[in-house]
């Protein structure tokens, strides 16, 4: 399955920040790097299950709100305690000003 999936407008996200996305009973998280480029990441922490939405970016990491987990939202991996399971991470491209991100 390689369903895209519109998530938001490329400039919804301002550099080095991350946005929500819901679809199809899933959240994920979007995100826009200082070099304008965007990577996608299952949404809820893998420690408490709390929205990376609501964390902190900080170069190429987002950081849980919750117990201040890191990870690197690039990749997916997890780069502290408490967290010590990866995200999972989508492909992302953006089309005539759209973030699409594949889901499927």
């Amino acid at each position: 399955m390689n369903d895209w999936v519109e998530a938001c407008a490329a400039d919804d996200i301002d550099e080095e920040d991350v946005m929500r996305f819901d679809h199809d009973g899933r959240t994920f998280a979007i995100y826009r790097s200082a070099a304008d480029e965007y990577f996608a990441t299952d949404g809820l922490c893998t420690h408490e299950k709390v929205h990376l939405a609501d964390g902190l970016v900080m170069d190429d990491i987002i950081e849980c709100p919750k117990h201040n987990g890191r990870f690197n939202y690039k990749t997916g991996a997890a780069r502290g305690a408490p967290v010590c399971v990866n995200l999972k991470t989508y492909r992302v491209k953006v089309d005539a000003g759209k973030v699409l991100v594949q889901v499927g």
